[in-house]
């Protein structure tokens, strides 16, 4: 484990040739200013197309990139999971790979995270640019999460957070984690906040899910961490230590 890392930015990627190249290009000119240790850790969920051939050209370019991959295609959660577990900084962004989290917002995470002593920063979409029926899915899932887990979370669908990585050592991996993630770990005792950040237009390529693979399996996955909430165990505060 290299732990003069800083900063892990993790990034599932699955079907999005066409972003990777100004997705990656944005991002390494932003981290690039932070003047800090950085990796990006970019997870190949089997994509179908050639996502894995752009992204190792990138490589080249890229000295911090690290490609993952899986054989089967997992999910965004199982992908998030693996980045988590080969990610070396001491603090850890996840971001989507389709270019509508801004690069331009992690500097202000990282401030905050770091200025008050935060387990995590996660993203409010200040301006959601999605189609009316994802607004308003993503509404009506919001409430009635917050309802059933107990928990208050602005907008759980939006993965672009920062995170203290010895904060994820004991999160458990299931399919639908990434959308649970500030709660879990509110529920294990840690300081989670929120912030706006910018949500840009789908430019390129196309969505990989909706609503209808999410609205059951989401219930299902509210009653659970109703369940969890109740029985899981405190954990221990930042050993930083590996």
């Amino acid at each position: 484990m290299d732990n003069n890392i800083s900063l892990s930015v993790v990034i599932p990627i699955f079907n999005e040739e066409e972003n990777v190249d100004p997705l990656l290009a944005e991002l390494n000119a932003v981290l690039e200013k932070l003047e800090l240790s950085f990796e990006i850790i970019c997870i190949n969920d089997a994509s179908s197309d050639d996502s894995l051939t752009a992204l190792a050209e990138l490589q080249k370019r890229y000295p911090q990139l690290r490609v993952i991959s899986h054989k089967v295609n997992c999910g965004e959660s199982a992908a998030t999971a693996t980045g988590f577990q080969h990610a070396r900084g001491k603090f850890v962004v996840t971001m989507d790979g389709d270019l509508q989290n801004d690069p331009a917002d992690i500097p202000t995470l990282l401030h905050m995270i770091e200025s008050q002593d935060l387990a995590a920063v996660c993203g409010i979409r200040r301006k959601r640019e999605d189609d009316w029926i994802k607004r308003l899915s993503s509404r009506s899932a919001n409430a009635f999460r917050n309802l059933v887990t107990g928990d208050e979370i602005s907008d759980a669908g939006c993965t672009f957070r920062i995170l203290r990585r010895a904060a994820l050592r004991e999160v458990p991996v299931f399919n639908g984690m990434h959308r649970f993630l500030p709660t879990i770990l509110r529920f294990q005792g840690y300081e989670v906040t929120e912030q706006l950040v910018n949500h840009r237009p789908r430019t390129m390529g196309v969505s990989k899910y909706g609503v209808g693979n999410r609205l059951f399996r989401g219930i299902i996955d509210c009653i659970a961490m109703r369940w969890w909430h109740k029985r899981c165990v405190p954990a221990t505060r930042y050993v930083e230590s590996d």
